[in-house]
């Protein structure tokens, strides 16, 4: 059996977000006063009586439609109901029922699930006799808690352990991740149509509103046996550009998603072209030492001829000479064309970032660069290079060992990562040199 999966349920405000959180023990979901924040399923992983148990945020249920996004967000809810084990719907121990609390109680109730009834904001003691105005609901057990202090939350991880028989839960002896793919980009490049493509199924919220997604979204997917993490993530914009607390941390997280990642696929708007802020994104990807593709998408709404791709590509690379070593991919997230293709040259760069070269291999290597351009002298003196050895992977990290390394130039220094490049595939990855004194 796969771990145990709950699913949290409730309408906007009644603090989803914060149980979520507080049940993972870190900041995962974006939390703020102001409603519908949350609009995708949010997946984290705790630990509860030894065993894994994964917990899906989702967005605040609202029947009727108020915006374009409330019909959607009920479809993320009711696909999370799908998905569970177990159902926990959360209401506002403050408020009154409302109409909405109704409707989403029969939801619960009809989905067959396990469920229990959480009732938020019984910050005392003297609050948790709020608990009796929801009988009405009929869903049981009916429990309090204050997800903001973490008040009874661990009567609460209890019953739901109960409603999983968690104790004779079994759980697959190999639960490893063998691919963290994070997908990157500006806001309304198609990055939530490409993880619903990749996945062959409508995952996260696709709207033509720029910032529909908002936190950084797990999704587990199996390729050929593979278990592969899919990682969508807000729209990445300038500095300048942020408006509010809600798109700071949306950003925070996507920049956390590229560090956490093994390899990072960063979108491109074929319409709109490269601009300026896909570089700055492309360089983060590269500071972090991650694997890169370059995706770049809506290709179906390209005029194209024969050789409009790879004078395409070409563009992309002159504007931006770090990109000739890096794999640059077209496709359509809405068409599918060439999506299937991602997968494939994903793992192939991941390969490339663990790969480590023997020692014996980088020193031949160094001696035929050497024959081959020799290390021009500098202020007076004749600079050898004697020894290199590969000292980390992931991102891979070389350390060069010379009698003057600091005054080795900048050019010769870009030739030896070229030659070295050449030598040994390392297409998609970053490479680090580090120029020590022998």
């Amino acid at each position: 059996m796969s771990i145990p999966v709950v699913a949290i349920v409730g309408r906007p405000n009644v603090g989803k977000s914060t149980f979520f959180n507080r049940v993972l023990r870190q900041r995962k979901a974006i939390v703020d006063p102001q409603e519908g924040i949350t609009r995708d399923r949010v997946y984290g992983e705790t630990e509860w009586e030894g065993k894994r148990i994964s917990f899906i945020d989702t967005g605040g249920f609202i029947p009727e439609d108020m915006d374009v996004f409330n019909a959607a967000i009920r479809e993320q809810a009711k696909l999370a109901m799908s998905e569970a084990d177990v159902v926990v719907l959360m209401v506002d121990g403050r408020e009154n029922i409302t109409s909405s609390d109704q409707v989403l109680a029969q939801v619960v109730r009809e989905s067959g699930n396990p469920h229990i009834l959480i009732v938020n904001k019984c910050d005392h003691m003297k609050q948790d006799e709020q608990i009796h105005n929801f009988y009405e609901l009929g869903i049981e057990p009916i429990l309090p808690c204050s997800a903001l202090s973490g008040r009874l939350t661990g009567d609460i991880m209890e019953a739901i352990g109960i409603k999983l028989n968690l104790k004779n839960w079994k759980v697959d002896a190999d639960e490893s991740t063998d691919l963290q793919l994070a997908i990157i980009g500006m806001p309304n490049v198609g990055k939530s149509s490409l993880v619903n493509a990749l996945l062959q199924k409508e995952q996260t919220i696709v709207t033509p509103i720029a910032g529909t997604t908002r936190d950084s979204i797990d999704t587990p997917m199996k390729w050929y046996g593979k278990k592969v993490i899919l990682v969508d993530t807000a729209g990445l914009r300038k500095k300048s550009k942020i408006i509010d607390n809600v798109e700071y941390y949306s950003t925070v997280r996507a920049i956390r998603s590229i560090n956490q990642c093994d390899v990072a696929l960063v979108l491109i708007d074929a319409v709109k072209g490269f601009g300026k802020q896909d570089k700055t994104i492309i360089d983060q990807v590269i500071k972090a030492g991650k694997g890169l593709i370059i995706i770049v998408n809506k290709w179906d709404l390209i005029e194209k001829e024969t050789n409009t791709m790879a004078e395409t590509s070409e563009t992309i690379r002159s504007q931006f000479p770090k990109l000739n070593d890096f794999p640059i991919l077209f496709i359509s997230a809405l068409t599918k064309q060439r999506v299937s293709n991602i997968l494939k040259e994903a793992f192939v760069v991941f390969e490339n970032v663990k790969q480590v070269v023997s020692t014996k291999d980088l020193n031949t290597f160094l001696e035929r660069a050497i024959k081959t351009r020799s290390v021009p002298a500098e202020k007076g003196k004749l600079i050898r290079i004697k020894f290199i050895k590969q000292v980390s992977s992931a991102p891979p990290l070389f350390a060069t060992y010379a009698n003057y390394p600091k005054l080795i130039p900048t050019h010769y220094k870009r030739f030896l990562e070229n030659e070295l490049r050449k030598a040994f595939n390392f297409t998609g990855v970053p490479i680090r040199f580090s120029y020590r004194k022998s």
